[in-house]
């Protein structure tokens, strides 16, 4: 039997539970059909789901169909989630893509359609709520290929092999001559993202159900997997008996109980889920998807077996609160936190010593009554949460080779490292050109892993790093006195005396997040809404839609535009937001001098080395870092 996991990915109210719940009923796997309205739901599990009436959480369901063994990961709609969305991308096979015939193309449509390019992940479409509209199929079929991809083929229509043919050059002409396209070459095109299908109908009301999965059956194929064990951990979760639970696909191998997949930790028991619960298999294999009780230092995105790369997230929240006790203890309010944390590390939970503060990081205002709520009814924690603010990051203009040296007494090493500005959204990546004439195999590695293990800051306020690449290019140890914690200091110091050094040059430079706006309004409020967006310093696009603007703007000026919005239009315009990624910031030097940031004083992220004379170590203040190291610069760029 062949097994395919997919995920089912939509905007929040396409119908993307609802299409679970067909699927589920019209194979037999579910005697009643549930409705999201009525809170019974088969996927929707959590209390706080049913009384939302929205996906939290993703859930795992199973069903059989013809010779089909489908696993589905059903998914959060709402944006305010997108990153438990995002963790689930790396292990699927195909994707379901569920839009609504009503609203159409939104712009968290356009996100999740960029999430799944980026994963290489391939795409089934279901046009969802067709009953409602049943004569604009053909309109949103054309929505579908101008706004999202022109190879996308409805694989209900007569014009199927014409329409695939059209979408690759060679391909036409051999369809020319035949009259036909192979099932293999059609399998092919899907799987390697070239083509994607599409079908119509009413998950609600069970129409065009069976021909939706008599397609995905007959179009989708099971991947070819290795021997040797590999797997990627997708999710983190915590039952009501207080059980930690790793879940993750199995992509090579087979597992068994009692097996040790990482370190000293040994599979106390395997389960398969199915909704809220679960089955204990003696042996799971490749492809299939499962959960482990018990596991520790386990994270969404860790890779385990030989050659396997960890997921990075591209979602990051872009604002930050505060918590209000309350009156409630501390440490337990940081314990509840980081167990949340634990589930989704993208909260970020933070204590700060010196303002005597826990803050978080959140996507949106959804999200954070979500996470009151949890702390209420998990914990019986009654917090609350300040206003937020924003998160900036910060990255350079130029190059640089950046030195530290940590030398105290009986310690020794050095470090040189270039800096270079790297592609908007790259994050920070990391390369070796040191050779190992200069420095060892060991105190490479070292070096390496220190710099990935720690969050890099900028020197304008103090904000994260990003869109830098950092380079090993050389560096010294001692026979006698390096140990491994030296170079850890030195890198840091490395990093920041560079930085230190574009800043003095203004080559360092504030970033905040941008969204993407689509602005709905009547046309005689055109006016007050442009005037509205160039106050907030947005950048309309060029081309229009009457009555529509998009374009993009700081969040920090638009994020609470909706009630504006609300009001002027008296409830009939809509403002769609969608975090775009971070752009220069349009006011740094007010933000700059806000923050009051100095790195020289940041004294866990200092830009300053430790050299020794006369047996005892001494500080060397940045500038004069060069003119005292001990080797030369290696990159040629220096002065």
């Amino acid at each position: 039997m062949k097994h395919i996991v997919t995920g089912i990915i939509a905007n929040v109210d396409a119908g993307k539970t609802t299409l679970s719940e067909a699927l589920l009923y019209q194979t037999g796997n579910l005697r009643n059909l549930g409705r999201v309205d009525n809170g019974n739901t088969f996927l929707d599990t959590d209390q706080l789901e049913k009384k939302r009436g929205i996906t939290i959480f993703s859930h795992q369901a199973n069903l059989e169909y013809n010779d089909l063994s489908l696993t589905i990961l059903d998914t959060p709609g709402h944006v305010d989630f997108v990153t438990q969305t995002e963790q689930v991308l790396s292990v699927l096979d195909y994707a379901i893509l569920v839009i609504s015939a009503t609203d159409g193309i939104t712009s968290h449509t356009r996100s999740l359609w960029n999430l799944l390019k980026h994963y290489h992940v391939p795409v089934f479409l279901f046009v969802n709520k067709i009953d409602i509209n049943t004569n604009m199929a053909s309109q949103i079929l054309s929505q579908l290929k101008s706004e999202l991809d022109e190879s996308i083929i409805d694989f209900s229509s007569d014009n199927m092999l014409e329409d695939i043919a059209m979408c690759d050059e060679s391909l036409f002409e051999d369809y020319l001559q035949t009259s036909t396209i192979s099932d293999e070459k059609i399998l092919s095109l899907i799987s390697d993202r070239v083509i994607f299908p599409c079908y119509f109908g009413s998950a609600l009301k069970l129409d065009g159900i069976d021909e939706f999965l008599q397609g995905f059956n007959h179009w989708t194929q099971e991947p070819h997997y290795p021997d040797n064990f590999q797997a990627k951990i997708f999710k983190i979760s915590h039952n009501d008996k207080g059980e930690r639970l790793t879940w993750l696909r199995i992509l090579g191998g087979s597992l068994k109980p009692r097996e040790e997949i990482l370190p000293e930790q040994k599979i106390s028991q395997i389960r398969v889920y199915n909704g809220e619960k679960f089955s204990t298999y003696p042996t799971v294999n490749a492809g299939q998807v499962c959960t482990i009780p018990g596991l520790v230092n386990t994270y969404p995105g860790l890779s385990i077996g030989e050659n396997q790369i960890d997921t990075i997230p591209t979602i990051t929240p872009v604002l930050s609160y505060a918590l209000d006790l309350n009156g409630n203890d501390i440490q337990t309010c940081l314990k509840a936190l980081h167990e949340l944390e634990d589930e989704d590390p993208k909260l970020h939970v933070t204590w700060s010593e010196h303002l005597k503060e826990i803050s978080v990081q959140i996507m949106g205002e959804i999200q954070l009554e979500i996470l009151e709520q949890i702390l209420l009814d998990r914990y019986n924690l009654n917090v609350t949460f300040t206003k937020g603010n924003i998160l900036y990051k910060e990255t350079i203009t130029n190059s640089i080779e950046g030195v530290g040296h940590f030398e105290p007494l009986r310690h020794y090493s050095e470090v040189h490292l270039l800096l270079e500005s790297g592609k908007r959204g790259s994050g920070l990546q990391f390369e070796n050109q040191c050779s190992l004439e200069v420095l060892d195999k060991n105190w490479q590695h070292q070096i390496i892993s220190n710099l990935k293990a720690k969050e890099h800051l900028g020197v304008l306020t103090g904000s994260p790093l990003t869109d830098v690449k950092i380079t090993l290019l050389g560096g010294k140890a001692s026979n006698v006195h390096t140990v491994g914690g030296d170079f850890r200091q030195a890198c840091s110091r490395a990093v920041r005396q560079g930085l230190m050094m574009l800043k003095e040059n203004n080559d360092c430079q504030l970033l905040e997040p941008w969204y993407r706006f689509r602005l709905k309004v009547d046309r005689t409020q055109i006016g007050r809404a442009i005037n509205d967006i160039q106050r907030m310093h947005g950048t309309l696009d060029e081309q229009q839609v009457d009555g529509v603007l998009t374009g993009i703007a700081p969040v920090s000026e638009m994020y609470d535009y909706a009630t504006n919005v609300r009001s002027y239009t008296h409830g009939n315009g809509t403002l769609e937001l969608e975090i775009v990624g971070y752009y220069p910031c349009h006011n740094s030097i007010d933000i700059i001098s806000h923050q009051k940031y100095d790195p020289v004083s940041d004294l866990e992220n200092t830009p300053q080395s430790v050299f020794c004379a006369h047996g005892a170590g001494y500080t060397v203040d940045w500038k004069d870092v060069p003119a005292t190291m001990h080797c030369e610069y290696f990159w040629n760029g220096m002065n």
